[in-house]
């Protein structure tokens, strides 16, 4: 076996490179060109900034980026293409960006472009082109159970973890896929490892922001493809006593506590929840954000067994840069691709469309999109707390 676990000479084996431009799949792509395998690089063309490029250090996907890229494979001496996926990108990431916005949701983009451009269409072409499998520059770890199985876990570096953001990928793909920087404990080894290549982005800060929105303004743009997203509506109190007015839906996520322009209460208030049907913010105190039992929906589990019924103890991140909380999971009965997150712990501000991803130490079990179906919440924080009522009773 090679370093790739793959029964070929490096030489032999051929790896498809997904090449962003940055640093990170830089360093993987050269690193992999170093120890002799046959690499092929390559960048999706995600859509035309044209004249509204930006000209931010820290804005990606830019022409900038593909620029780069190109750079990088001459360097290290790689065949390399440039991918126009602007259609699949725009129908997959950028639209049901906006619809989720039109749902009362906080999507997260960078999930679902993994989801469906990345790790669907980008591994067939990487099949096409007589791949081995496909290598990425994500901060996460690919390891191999006593059964040979693929488990997909966290990255060496906490700091740098990004397996909430792949907790999409599927058994079938994460046999193909390759991290090769997932055992690096510093961002700093993979700049130094960038530089020992003598790789030009060696230094090139990371991007931060979304990559169809560089300047940040999201609202702008979900209003110019969605603009029934931008009308105005009533903020309403948990109680149904109207509080104000608000600019749109879109420039509100649950938790939020600034930007509502509400005075006089005995105590602040935060966006609680988003109802698109009447257009209605709903705030409240913090105490109301509080949730013992989410849903999730389209749930991809990659656990060795099927969920007991009786429930697993598990840690679970609601959003990327959450602390694990402990909780207990269960399927839900008679309901394929949905589970319950009994939450040991009240967690607040859990936004419908972010994500529940679900660990066990460091593996990662699977995860699911955090459900609107409010009155299943509801119900299962009721049988939460009363459960709970009547063991401290006891």
């Amino acid at each position: 076996m090679n370093s790739l676990g793959i029964d070929k000479a490096p030489e032999d084996t051929r790896v498809v490179v997904a090449m962003s431009g940055g640093v990170d799949s830089s360093a993987a792509a050269a690193l992999l060109k170093s120890e002799g395998y046959d690499v092929v690089g390559i960048t999706l063309q995600l859509y035309d900034m044209g004249a509204n490029a930006p000209s931010r250090a820290k804005s990606c996907c830019a022409g900038r980026d593909i620029y780069d890229a190109r750079k990088v494979a001459e360097d290290i001496d790689i065949p390399y293409y440039v991918l126009d996926y602007e259609s699949r990108f725009r129908e997959e990431v950028i639209d049901d960006f906006a619809d989720s916005y039109l749902r009362g949701e906080t999507p997260i983009p960078c999930v679902k472009c993994n989801q469906t451009v990345k790790f669907r269409d980008l591994l067939e072409t990487a099949h096409d082109l007589g791949a081995d499998c496909m290598a990425t520059g994500h901060y996460v770890q690919r390891k191999l159970a006593a059964n040979g199985q693929a488990e997909l876990h966290r990255a060496a570096d906490a700091n740098r973890d990004q397996s909430y953001f792949l907790f999409t990928t599927t058994r079938d793909q994460l046999d193909f896929l390759r991290f090769p920087l997932g055992h690096l404990t510093s961002k700093a080894e993979t700049r130094a490892l960038a530089a020992r290549f003598g790789l030009e982005v060696a230094d090139k800060p990371d991007s931060q922001d979304i990559c169809f929105v560089p300047d940040g303004k999201y609202a702008r743009l979900v209003e110019k493809l969605r603009p029934e997203a931008g009308e105005p509506g009533q903020i309403v109190d948990v109680d149904g006593n109207v509080m104000g007015d608000h600019r749109g839906l879109i420039h509100y996520t649950v938790g939020q506590r600034r930007g509502l322009n509400i005075g006089g209460t005995a105590e602040p208030l935060y966006v609680v929840k988003l109802v698109p049907e009447t257009r209605q913010v709903i705030v409240g105190p913090k105490s109301a954000l509080a949730k013992h039992s989410i849903y999730v929906k389209d749930l991809n589990w990659l656990g060795a067994t099927a969920i007991d019924p009786a429930g697993i103890e598990v840690e679970v991140k609601l959003r990327s840069a959450m602390a694990p909380a402990t909780a207990t999971l269960y399927p839900v009965a008679d309901t394929p691709g949905q589970a319950r997150i009994d939450l040991h712990t009240p967690q607040f501000g859990i936004a419908p469309g972010q994500a529940g991803v679900i660990y066990q130490g460091d593996r990662v079990l699977g995860g699911g999109w955090i459900s609107t179906q409010e009155h299943q919440a509801v119900a299962g924080d009721a049988q939460v707390a009363s459960t709970r009522h009547a063991t401290s009773a006891a």
